[in-house]
């Protein structure tokens, strides 16, 4: 499936049912008197989060909803039927704007969340209800009253505890392979990973938590550079980070160039989440030579720990997730 973070739609509620003018005529009942029904209410459009979705795809084909209009109201003071709601169903993590204003409507985060964007509108009200001891036969009736419609734009922020960044080729889909039940595409060249992966962590000693490998982060990010700011969203909603360096691509003579690259790019693109705790990680230390420039990389890194890893392997994996969930623990404090 294609993965689609980003959609604008349009909704409309439906229109209320207009109400009826009738008056009872019965045989033998003199002066029967108004009966006019009144209209049923439209229906509203709703959204709701379901965790069956996970992507915003369905909407790269349909961006128009319309909620079902009330029924009018009919004689003997029958009411309208109201019209069905609309229920669209979002993948949880979806914040809603609106478009034409920018203005934050709602942020859907849980499971099972609902909003209502457009409230159907309201039914007319039948000649009946205005029926009164002066004015015995009212040949009017009120229309419905007409539903909202709104543009929205839908972006999709994934919800992940722990988020990988890194270069390209890092080996970010790898380490989700090796640490969850998660399989993402992993090939040996640049971009090999185009959507977000996630993967549940499962321990002995804790609760599992929620990895995603963050693709597309490369020089000039924070301008749209590889599709760098689609993904760069993702890291919002991220409690903490896993900073993930090839040991093989470090340059010996500028050892911390890929780790500052990324950060910069972090910062360019909202200050506020390089605050955000890092575990700082070396992959690919069974090859041969890193050694050697893992020991480059921890001494121009001084003040920080380094982890040293192999995803392919395993070598490592676990003294991470330890690292990651004693880091956890203490986000939640």
């Amino acid at each position: 499936m294609k993965f689609i973070d980003e959609s604008i739609i349009t909704v409309r509620s439906g229109d209320g049912g207009r109400g009826c003018v009738s008056f009872r005529r019965e045989k033998f009942i003199p002066r029967g008197g108004p009966d006019g029904g009144d209209g049923g209410k439209g229906g509203d459009i709703v959204l709701k989060t379901t965790s069956r979705k996970r992507t915003l795809y369905q909407f790269r084909y349909q961006r128009h909803f319309k909620a079902k209009n009330g029924a009018h109201g009919q004689g003997k003071q029958k009411t309208g039927k109201n019209g069905q709601n609309l229920v669209i169903k979002l993948p949880p993590g979806t914040l809603i704007t609106d478009a034409n204003t920018g203005q934050v409507i709602k942020d859907l985060i849980k499971p099972g969340e609902t909003f209502v964007p457009a409230r159907g509108g309201r039914g007319g009200q039948g000649n009946a209800r205005f029926k009164t001891s002066t004015h015995r036969a009212p040949r009017f009736a009120q229309p419905g009253e007409p539903g909202e419609t709104k543009t929205l734009k839908l972006e999709l922020k994934l919800l992940a505890d722990v988020g990988i960044i890194g270069l390209p080729n890092a080996g970010k889909s790898t380490l989700v392979a090796a640490v969850s039940s998660a399989r993402p595409k992993i090939g040996n060249y640049p971009f090999t990973t185009l959507t977000p992966s996630l993967g549940t962590v499962q321990t002995d000693w804790a609760e599992p938590f929620v990895v995603a490998d963050i693709p597309g982060l490369i020089k000039d990010a924070h301008k749209g550079v590889g599709l760098g700011i689609r993904f760069l969203r993702h890291i919002e909603r991220t409690r903490i980070l896993i900073h993930l360096i090839d040991v093989m691509a470090i340059d010996l003579d500028n050892p911390l160039h890929a780790y500052n690259t990324i950060n910069k790019e972090i910062v360019m693109y909202k200050k506020k989440l390089a605050e955000k705790p890092q575990i700082v990680v070396l992959n690919k230390i069974d090859l041969l030579g890193a050694k050697e420039a893992a020991k480059k990389f921890q001494s121009a890194l001084s003040e920080k720990e380094v982890t040293l890893i192999s995803a392919l392997t395993g070598k490592g994996i676990d003294n991470l997730k330890s690292q990651i969930v004693q880091l956890l623990d203490r986000s939640y404090e």
